[in-house]
């Protein structure tokens, strides 16, 4: 004979009210299930190496930084240069992804920090330290200006590769050392 458990009564009035809160929500129409974006986020941070996060990123500047990261390292030259910010000149986006992955990919594969400068709510300048390479890169993501595809986007118009491995002369060696504000 099968002894039950005394929490019986309880785990099925459980899945009877999941059950039950399940078809309401296919009745009325709402849906919790992620959508295909948040499907591939999702993937894309679980299978990268964490973000290590200096400063006040806003939730699309940290997104955006991330992306850059994973496009890297992942060495997707279409996808980086989709990054970029609409109206830059044909060809230097995908131009600029080849020498970001080029200049960066290894260092993109292991411990990242992004230190992210001023407040985020319209532009954000964000550097890059790859920490397994020792290299620095500093990135600018803004806002979109309304009726483009994206909500952030990429300066990316460093189709040569000195200026993409340029290190501005303000940029500290190490992440917090200007308490992520940037020289006037």
């Amino acid at each position: 004979m099968h002894r039950r458990s005394r929490w019986e009564p309880y785990r099925r009035a459980g899945r009877a009210a999941a059950a039950t809160a399940a078809a309401i929500g296919v009745l009325a129409g709402c849906s919790d299930l992620p959508g295909e974006e948040e499907v591939r986020y999702a993937g894309d941070y679980g299978g990268h190496e964490p973000l290590a996060v200096v400063g006040y990123p806003s939730v699309g500047t940290l997104r955006t930084a991330q992306e850059v990261v994973w496009r890297t390292a992942d060495g997707d030259t279409a996808e980086l240069a989709a990054l970029a910010a609409p109206g830059t000149a044909r060809g230097v986006p995908a131009a600029t992804a080849r020498n970001w992955i080029a200049a960066f990919g290894e260092g993109a594969r292991g411990k990242v920090t992004a230190e992210f400068y001023d407040e985020g709510s319209k532009r954000q300048s964000v550097v890059l330290y790859f920490h397994a390479t020792g290299q620095i890169k500093q990135i600018d993501i803004r806002t979109g200006m309304g009726g483009e595809d994206r909500d952030w986007y990429v300066s990316m118009d460093e189709p040569e590769r000195a200026a993409a491995t340029a290190v501005p002369s303000w940029i500290p060696k190490t992440p917090g050392a200007l308490g992520s504000r940037s020289v006037p």
